[in-house]
């Protein structure tokens, strides 16, 4: 645990790229091998599950550092982080633990099933047996929101240097179900499993947004290939052994999610990896993302559901073709392998091949992209033809080229301190349209957004609620409706669940109108409009 504990401080300590990756490879170089699968694991979103309600541990916290539970929850939201919190109110240990990560991880995996009075004892003892920084760690492991600021293409990075296994053999190998519980270190790292591999996705190559179009792209548009950016799941078909694998990019596997799929092991080929868009659809046309959330979430769906909102793979790419890994063949060669597959499908297997746009110069392919949201698409996406398939985000071979966001200007009306970095700011906040004529009607809460304003601007903005609140609810404080926001948002749908029946997808605050004062911002008329137009 030491030894994680100093890791942990290096990496908290810089944000140099560099200097990440040496404290990585310096570690996975020394640490015991079960060690090293942990924190893995842990750098991979592998973390273990939340054993202990958070109250109980305010509580217990409290009383072992002899102080009133109020200090404490005033506390909390000063310092940002419970872990923290925790960590800094304890008295010092009172004595010392030789116990590595991976030991400390079981008896934290073994807290869930004890009685409460065993589970309190357990964690005061641990309290008591680790320095406050070496608490905090088991504090974020305790609580099941274990971060290290690391992200996994970094991880990867360190992986290599340590063991001499190239980047992306390494990102593969880290790829599918595995646990630590099920695993080793060896097996997971140096000598793969076989037999493992029946399940594996690759890792996902990702695109960056092309934020002010392609004309400024250093080869012509004949050197691409473009198609639309569907608005569904992104996600890896795998067709092996005669069985599918779903994989959603963030590696979940929703296989059972949709059982319409199941069809596709009869159809395609063994060996064959397909990158596409989970999309509902209906004849020849793709159905909203409204239709398809309806289906997100659920381990089992209803017939009735499958009736409404039947899905597809919309194919973008092929990853593995008959047993082959042809990632490293241009674009061009895979896409023709991908159409000569789909081809020989019939016609009601639930796989279709992502149509390329038609298109000469870069004017033409801004056209077909302003003409997206007819097609229930978010934008373009636009290929090198020579290019292969990599893995993580790189840029200067694939783009995302988005239509503009929609927007809507609001009233702020309710206000709420963030976490972390930013715990002693309002940074959260709750937006309202009127009802009725804009001035005169009643203000409606519609959306709530966290991102998109500078540092400086969310101080301005704190100022500005400590003296303009009315009214308290807990952590949430009531303002004076003065100030108006243009919220951006991808996408609108009905909401019954809302009292404006609205909810937008991925709002954020794209600027603070200062020039604009609260009567002249948008109204609910003015949102089922859009409603009507985009939903």
């Amino acid at each position: 645990m030491k030894r994680f504990v100093r890791l942990f401080a290096e990496l908290d300590q810089t944000t140099r790229t560099n200097a990440k990756v040496d404290a990585l490879a310096r570690y996975f170089q020394d640490a015991p091998e079960p060690d090293r699968l942990w924190t893995i694991a842990l750098l991979s979103g592998r973390r273990p599950k939340r054993t202990v309600q958070a109250g109980r541990l305010r509580e217990w916290a409290a009383e072992r550092a002899g102080l009133p539970l109020w200090l404490f929850e005033e506390s909390y939201p000063i310092v940002g982080d419970l872990a923290e919190t925790i960590a800094l109110i304890l008295p010092d240990a009172r004595r010392d633990s030789d116990l590595s990560l991976s030991d400390w991880i079981d008896v934290v995996r073994g807290l869930g099933a004890m009685a409460e009075a065993d589970r309190k004892a357990a964690i005061l003892d641990a309290w008591d047996r680790l320095p406050a920084r070496a608490r905090f760690v088991f504090n974020k492991l305790i609580t099941g929101g274990f971060r290290m600021g690391v992200s996994q293409k970094l991880m990867t990075r360190a992986l290599s240097r340590a063991t001499g296994i190239e980047e992306p053999d390494l990102a593969h190998r880290l790829m599918g179900e595995w646990r630590p519980e099920t695993t080793s270190f060896d097996a997971l790292i140096r000598a793969p499993d076989p037999s493992a591999e029946l399940s594996k996705p690759y890792p996902f190559y990702l695109a960056y947004q092309l934020d002010d179009g392609p004309w400024k792209l250093d080869t012509p548009p004949a050197d691409w290939a473009a198609e639309r950016k569907w608005d569904g799941i992104r996600g890896q078909l795998v067709l092996r052994g005669g069985e599918r694998f779903l994989w959603s990019r963030g590696e979940e596997l929703m296989t059972d999610r949709f059982p319409e799929l199941a069809s596709l092991a009869d159809f395609a080929p063994p060996g064959t990896v397909i990158d596409g868009e989970v999309l509902a659809w209906r004849g020849d046309t793709p159905m909203s993302f409204n239709a398809l959330q309806k289906r997100i979430g659920r381990k089992t769906v209803p017939k009735k559901l499958l009736e409404e909102a039947p899905v597809i793979v919309q194919a973008y790419d092929l990853l593995e073709d008959r047993g082959e890994d042809i990632r490293a063949l241009p674009f061009a060669e895979r896409r023709a392998r991908l159409d000569a597959l789909v081809a020989d499908l019939p016609d009601e297997a639930p796989l279709k091949a992502s149509p390329l746009l038609s298109f000469e110069t870069w004017d033409e392919l801004a056209a077909i992209r302003a003409g997206s949201r007819a097609h229930n698409a978010e934008g373009v996406m636009l290929k090198r033809r020579d290019a292969p398939y990599r893995d993580g985000r790189r840029k200067g071979d694939w783009w995302k080229w988005k239509v503009d966001p929609l927007v809507i200007d609001a009233v702020m009306i309710y206000a709420q301190q963030g976490h972390g970095r930013r715990a002693n700011l309002f940074t959260d906040f709750t937006f309202a349209v009127w009802d009725g004529l804009p001035g005169e009607g009643a203000l409606v809460p519609f959306t709530k957004a966290y991102s998109g304003l500078t540092d400086a601007e969310f101080r301005k903005i704190t100022h500005w609620v400590r003296r303009n609140t009315l009214e308290r609810y807990g952590p949430v404080r009531q303002v004076a409706p003065e100030h108006v926001f243009e919220i951006a948002f991808e996408g609108i749908q009905e909401s019954p669940r809302h009292k404006s029946g609205v909810a937008l997808r991925f709002p954020r605050m794209a600027r603070w109108r200062h020039d604009k004062p609260p009567a002249e911002a948008n109204t609910l008329t003015d949102l089922k409009e859009m409603l009507d137009a985009h939903g």
